[in-house]
Formats: structure tokens, sequence, C-alpha cells
């Protein structure tokens, strides 16, 4: 699969002088619920109304969707309104179903896309579909996984394709719900720049009072529209309750956040400047995490210096570091200057938090 402006064709026949904004419930509970949402939307930036209908959960006993009886109401909603209608497909049996109740746009949910089998029914029940397709990138930040996602449905002339990033699964605890792990993203957007790239705020936040920022982020890496997860009572909301916000809060922060055009070759370069700031401060960000992270170890091994009463600083191991980085540095294109001034403060606050414990 090589890049195109074909990519984007879908995107652009929108039309939009905003973002492509995808919104509605975590699930469609009712056929009350689903309407009522869709009407709420219907005068807003969302063009698309989005609902679960099969709700494959992490456990077992919680509510799993209403089924096939869903996409009625969806369908309804759709002829009240005039919004297109999206759903997750998770098997070839949901992809005929969604496609007989004229489902405009199907995703393949972040659990789906880790299996290439599944995956590859999907494609094979789409060939040649010329419905929209989006893939959520796997549970895990694998890359070639969620490429390979793509491919396949690529090679079966499914030609509407564009991805989601959901966020990343991660056994520590971080502020978010699914770790946003913008540099994948990021390298999938330079690889291949014409796939639409929209981004699920919801399930990287987990809670709605931080939606607003990823949405932020998100624009500022030039991401093409955001799926929204909308209910017009979300705290009692029959699944993910706490990410989800009004439709009125979905209005006021589509009017709150900064979309930047590109009218002239100035506007162009403030684009590109502050897409390549908004990387700089990604990673910045995480440089800060992993150094917090080392510092933790530095404790742990000032604790265990401290209990076996040996010496902070063992200047053949500090050596060995000192060698070993510089040399890995040189081949990322770091001078040696920089890694020893680097490592030599890393090192030095390593030592401050274990005299810390050890004099304490």
């Amino acid at each position: 699969m090589e890049n195109t402006k074909e990519l984007r064709t879908w995107l652009d026949a929108f039309g939009l002088g905003h973002p492509l904004v995808i919104a509605g419930p975590c699930s469609a509970e009712t056929e009350e619920q689903v309407l009522q949402i869709a009407h709420e939307l219907k005068d807003t930036d969302a063009t698309v109304l989005r609902a679960g209908i099969w709700k494959p959960r992490t456990r077992p006993g919680n509510f799993e969707g209403v089924g096939a009886l869903g996409l009625k109401w969806l369908q309804k909603a759709k002829q009240e309104t005039g919004i297109l209608i999206a759903t997750e497909v998770a098997n070839k049996d949901h992809v005929k179903l969604a496609i007989e109740h004229d489902v405009d746009i199907l995703w393949i949910g972040a659990r789906t896309t880790v299996s290439p089998f599944i995956v590859q029914e999907i494609a094979d029940a789409l060939e040649g579909t010329d419905k929209i397709v989006l893939v959520k990138n796997p549970v895990n930040p694998d890359l070639p996984l969620w490429l390979g996602a793509i491919e396949r449905l690529y090679a079966k002339n499914i030609k509407k394709l564009g991805v989601i990033h959901r966020g990343f699964s991660t056994y520590e605890k971080t502020r978010y719900r699914n770790n946003p792990e913008w540099q994948i993203p990021i390298e999938l957007q330079n690889r291949f720049p014409d796939l639409p790239l929209i981004c699920d705020p919801s399930h990287i936040a987990g809670r709605r009072d931080i939606i607003f920022d990823v949405c932020q982020t998100a624009l500022d890496l030039n991401f093409d529209g955001l799926m929204v997860e909308t209910h017009y009572d979300p705290d009692n909301a029959w699944s993910d309750a706490a990410q989800q916000i009004t439709p009125k809060s979905l209005v006021q922060m589509m009017i709150d956040l900064k979309v930047r055009k590109a009218t002239d070759t100035e506007t162009e370069y403030r684009n590109a400047l502050n897409t390549l700031r908004t990387q700089i401060d990604v990673v910045d960000h995480q440089l800060i995490e992993m150094l917090g992270k080392r510092m933790k170890i530095a404790d742990s091994i000032g604790k265990l210096k401290k209990e076996k009463n040996v010496a902070i600083l063992q200047t053949k191991r500090w050596n060995e570091i000192l060698g070993k980085m510089i040399l890995e540095g040189d081949e990322r294109g770091l001078s040696e200057e920089f890694v020893l001034k680097m490592f030599k403060a890393i090192h030095q606050e390593s030592i401050n938090h274990q005299e810390k414990i050890i004099n304490s």
C-alpha cells in the first residue's frame, strides 16, 4: 500500500470547513435514546452519529450491547435527521447486518485489530465495498499490527479507509485511561500523510474533564477528525459513563478548540511549525516521565545500598554507562559533549536521591 492523494478522497468529499466529527453514545441503549441524541446532534459540527451495537467488554457480566435491534434505531435516526451513521463490527456477521441496515461507516475496534485472522475475515466480507471503513489502533502499541490491518482491507479493494487513534493499554497507571503514545500515530502519519487520521479522545482520556486537552493535542498534530462519545445523560449511561459528554458540551468544545487552516504560504509555515512543536512537546513529556521512572529506580537502589551499607558512587559502573551512552548517542546524531552533559546531570540527580535516602 502506497500513500496517494486518493486515500483522502472520501473525506474531502464531505467538503467540511472543520475537522470531521463523529459523535454519539458509547452504546445504543434504547430507540428513544438514539433518536434524541441524533436530533440534538443534527445542527452541530457532527457529520456522523456513532453508537456501539455489539459491545465486547473486558469481562463478562457487563452490558454487552443491544445487538442487531439497535441497527434499526440507527437507521431510523438517519431517516429522521439525515445524519450519517456508524458502528463497530467485530466479525463477518456484523458486517453483513450493518450493510443490510445501510450503515455508512464501519469501524474495527482495538480488540479486533489485534487479530489478523479476524481482520482478514472482515476484509473478505467487505471486499469491494464503497462503505467507509476505519481501523482503531490495536490495544497494545504495535504500529506494524495497525498497518497490517489497514493493508488487509486495502488488498480487498476497499478504497475509503481511515484510522482511529484511541490510545494504548498500559499496566502502569497514568492520567489517561489509554496512554496516547502520540509518537505512534505521528509515525503512521509520516508514512501515510494522506490516510485520514481520527482521534478518539473519549477512550484515551477515560474521563470527560481532559477530553478537550486530548482533542486540542490531536488537532495540533494535524489529525483530520474526532470521534467523541456523546450522551444526553452521561452519568447514567449504560457503558463508559465517565468518558461521555453532552451534545451541548460538544458544541462548546468545537467552538473553543483551535483549528488551524492553511490559506497562504505564511500560514502553511506556521502550521508546519506548530505541528513540529507539538511533536516536541509530546516527546518532552515522555522524557520527563522516563526520567521520573529512572529516579524511582535510583531510590530503590539507594534503599538497597543503605540496607547493605554500600557506597553510593560506583565508579566502574558509571564509566561503563557513559561509554555505552556516548556510542548510542553517536548512532542517533547526538554529540559526545551533549551526551556527557546530559548523563552527568542525570547521574548527579540519582546520587542526590540516593544520598537523601541513605542519610534519612
